[in-house]
């Protein structure tokens, strides 16, 4: 009971903070910014991010548009009239929609500003997200609903719209979860390394011979420490913080020892084989 009990309370809060900190992220990724005109005519633009490329510096964007209003019909579904949504200059391609054609929801590319993936997980990026809507040939107010659905990123907007268009500034960061999960996979990393190095020492200083389950143990490590590094959400590039912080150097810890203990195995086995009567041999 003197052990069994603060290890209930240590799980208790454990998982009491884990699902404060999972509802907190839950509802900032289902935050709806909403930016630009209330008018009763106007055109509404859902946009969601489907998808975070951070290599490639770009989102992906699902626009969904619904004229309110005298400029719609079938309840939103179809313009009255020929609409063009232009955007900013970071997103790739501007959209277009026939009168009187049912309005189907598209995906666009928008550029990322700043930043760079090789400060994975402490990475941020920059953009613009801007609409402005021509129906006819003559500019209606918008309105835009921004919202995520990347689990790996979060987003704080910063909306200086105040015209008939809507813009909205956004960044983009690291989710919660996945920085607390990266700076975990470090913390293990140099944990198994410094396992590894105490190890070392311990067959080192004793002048053991080659003990072969150690050698298994170190090298299992060592290989099992890369593809436990290739489980990193967001697939990030060899070379980034997570890598010069934790992964290398543990790496080369382990490596290194591994080695030590070789040499020194065999050269206490060879000792012991030239000099059979030697009672300091232990293996």
């Amino acid at each position: 009971m003197p052990v069994l009990l603060p290890f209930a309370l240590l799980v208790l809060v454990a998982v009491s903070v884990g699902s404060w900190l999972q509802f907190t992220e839950r509802n900032a990724n289902d935050t709806v910014h909403t930016v630009g005109s209330r008018a009763a005519d106007r055109v509404d633009v859902e946009a969601t991010v489907q998808s975070v490329d951070a290599a490639a510096r770009e989102l992906v964007l699902r626009v969904r548009v619904t004229p309110r209003g005298a400029l719609g019909e079938e309840e939103g579904t179809v313009p009255v009239a020929d609409l063009s949504l232009q955007t900013s200059g970071a997103t790739l391609s501007d959209l277009e929609f026939k009168a009187h054609e049912r309005l189907a929801p598209k995906d666009v590319q928008v550029a990322l500003a700043g930043g760079s993936i090789s400060d994975y997980p402490f990475d941020t990026y920059e953009t613009d997200v801007e609409f402005w809507a021509l129906m006819g040939g003559e500019q209606v107010p918008v309105r835009m609903l921004f919202s995520n659905a990347e689990t790996l990123f979060s987003f704080s907007a910063a909306p200086p719209s105040s015209g008939p268009e809507a813009v909205v500034g956004l960044r983009l960061s690291r989710s919660g979860s996945l920085l607390v999960f990266a700076v975990f996979m470090m913390v293990v990393m140099w944990a198994l390394a410094g396992s590894v190095l105490l190890g070392a020492w311990y067959l080192t200083t004793r002048r053991e011979a080659l003990v072969w389950p150690a050698l298994s143990w170190m090298a299992a490590t060592l290989f099992a420490l890369a593809a436990f590094r290739n489980t990193a959400p967001g697939t990030p590039p060899i070379g980034c913080v997570l890598d010069w912080f934790a992964f290398l150097w543990a790496e080369t810890v382990i490596a290194l020892c591994l080695i030590a203990v070789v040499v020194t195995g065999v050269r206490t086995a060879l000792r012991a084989a030239l000099h059979p009567g030697d009672t300091h041999i232990t293996r």
